[in-house]
């Protein structure tokens, strides 16, 4: 059977993680991934590019997606 230096030790040990088991838990974390990311392509051109060919896509017009040759 186990003595009472290392009955103590193992209970100082279970002690310290319950302890940091109870902080992670306490500490407050966010979960809406939405409200995190919301808004942070504001500043983004290829982001209003991206919308408008979902718009277009939605509306039925898939020709947006066909390649256009440049001059």
């Amino acid at each position: 059977m186990a003595t009472n230096t290392s009955l103590e030790e193992w209970l100082a040990a279970v002690e310290a993680a319950i302890a940091e088991l109870q902080k992670q838990v306490t500490t407050p974390q966010s979960t809406n991934w939405l409200q995190q990311i919301t808004g942070s392509f504001k500043d983004e051109p290829a982001f209003e590019e991206v919308l408008a060919y979902g718009r277009a896509i939605r509306q039925g017009d898939e020709s947006i997606l066909e390649v256009q040759d440049k001059p």
